[in-house]
């Protein structure tokens, strides 16, 4: 809630919603210790005029093309928040929190979810990207069941 202050304050009217959501978003489930935000725009292509105001609150940005879709900035040297800018209202904005939720609402799937994270941790703990890609047909079957 403190930094969903300080982004509103800094980025004012741009800003027109602000979500918890990642692991870190639901109860019991092992996270790495960043806090995943994600900040609902009008417009994706209006990401960059966000980069300054964002560089006073600590926040790197990462670009916008490492997660299509989404603006990535990242606060601190040693990562403790992970900003993801997206269009409000579009399928990316509706579908994370969609499956945050459905998390939220089964603790069985949330433990599921918890060991194919921890399986998948450790077989791509240096490649990113895979280990990403690897989540993506689980969290895709959780959202066709929606």
């Amino acid at each position: 809630r403190e930094e969903e202050a300080r982004l509103k304050a800094a980025l004012g009217p741009a800003l027109l919603a602000v979500e918890h959501y990642g692991s870190t978003s639901v109860s019991g489930i092992k996270a790495k210790p960043i806090i995943d935000i994600l900040a609902g725009i009008a417009r994706l292509e209006d990401g960059p005029a966000l980069i300054a105001p964002l560089a006073a609150l600590g926040y790197d940005y990462a670009g916008g093309k490492v997660v299509p879709g989404h603006h990535i900035f990242g606060k601190g040297e040693e990562r403790t928040h992970m900003l993801h800018v997206v269009e409000y209202g579009s399928v990316i904005w509706t579908e994370a929190l969609c499956f945050r939720d459905a998390l939220r609402a089964d603790a069985g799937l949330a433990r599921e979810y918890e060991a194919l994270k921890v399986t998948l941790s450790e077989k791509y703990a240096e490649r990113r990207a895979d280990y990403t890609a690897a989540k993506a047909s689980f969290i895709q079957a959780v959202l066709d069941r929606r």
